[in-house]
């Protein structure tokens, strides 16, 4: 989840480059209502930091494979946006994950001998350019107060993407996770629709931890943290309603989301 390289660029990003007073002097911020490269996105990537206020409106699961992370689902069936139209735009009351938020920002590595992170952007993004009269990305060759906002928004972000590393390292040496499958009947089909391809925390292993491992995991703040992944399962349901509600509801008895 963590920011990657230009040559490995994470979802949505078509390229990146790096934020220049030189070179981007007249740049500025352009007004977007509509974000049409989430339209077809149904799985995106979640903080621990995002886990309370997001399982009142997404379900939150984690990614096949052995690198597991959070995951906010906002369709079950690769391709389905169920909180988004075609266009990109929000239906109605929703819950947008700091991932979407933050692009086309980014902090990223310019040198892969150096740890240092440096603000870039994607260039193909609508949301910055020289047209318009939004508010100027550099005044007087210095960063604007819209770009020291940013600059904080995407150190937080880098930041709980570093907790959130944490978090699922400790669940993977407490071996919680799960392969996940969910099994939803409905009136017009003999068969259920079963979901599969995501990983959920165990409650029977949760329930049998040691006294020790429950107590470090209420001490460290994982506890309502799990409990909020698990809460947020029940929105599964909903999910697929609104998948049926709006004609992209499964065409086979058998779907399955590529969610890792």
């Amino acid at each position: 989840m963590a920011s990657a390289p230009a040559n490995s660029l994470p979802i949505f990003y078509n390229d990146l480059i790096p934020l220049n007073s030189r070179d981007h002097a007249d740049y500025r911020s352009q007004p977007v209502d509509a974000a049409p490269f989430l339209a077809k996105q149904h799985a995106v990537p979640l903080t621990i930091d995002e886990f309370v206020t997001a399982q009142r409106f997404v379900p939150i699961i984690f990614s096949a494979g052995v690198e597991s992370v959070p995951l906010a689902l906002m369709g079950l069936n690769e391709g389905v946006n169920v909180f988004v139209d075609d266009e990109g735009r929000l239906r109605g009351a929703a819950y947008v994950p700091a991932y979407v938020r933050r692009y086309p920002w980014m902090l990223a590595k310019l040198r892969p001998d150096s740890d240092e992170l440096s603000l870039c952007f994607d260039p193909t993004s609508d949301a910055i350019g020289t047209a318009g009269e939004g508010p100027m990305l550099f005044e007087d060759g210095q960063p604007s107060d819209l770009i020291k906002g940013v600059l904080k928004f995407c150190e937080d972000f880098e930041q709980a993407a570093a907790r959130t590393a944490q978090f699922m390292k400790d669940l993977a040496e407490m071996d919680l996770l799960m392969d996940g499958e969910v099994s939803i009947q409905t009136p017009n089909s003999e068969q259920p629709f079963i979901y599969r391809g995501f990983r959920m925390v165990n409650e029977e292993k949760l329930r049998d931890l040691r006294g020790d491992q429950l107590r470090k995991i209420n001490q460290n703040g994982m506890l309502p943290l799990i409990y909020a992944h698990l809460f947020s399962l029940q929105l599964l349901r909903e999910i697929f309603d609104g998948q049926v509600s709006q004609g992209k509801g499964p065409l086979a008895a058998l779907a399955v989301p590529q969610t890792a």
